[in-house]
């Protein structure tokens, strides 16, 4: 399944509810950290996002595209 395009803020919010916590910023690039897996992500906060972009950083997260959708809700 391909991710859907999104933009940089709706990819943030989406990780926020997930747990995750921004921790700084570079830039027009967002670090977020998750405190209970160590786990860092950098979000390219841009109107849209490549997919492909995503889906790499889903890989990280090791969350799937469903679950990921789940959370945008």
């Amino acid at each position: 399944m391909k991710p859907p395009l999104l933009s940089g803020n709706e990819i943030i919010r989406a990780f926020i509810r997930a747990g995750y916590i921004k921790v700084g910023q570079r830039g027009s690039h967002i670090k977020l950290l998750n405190p209970a897996k160590q786990i860092t992500l950098i979000i390219p906060n841009h109107q849209e996002v490549d997919r492909w972009t995503l889906k790499a950083i889903l890989k990280d997260t090791e969350l799937s595209t469903e679950e990921f959708l789940n959370l945008l809700k």
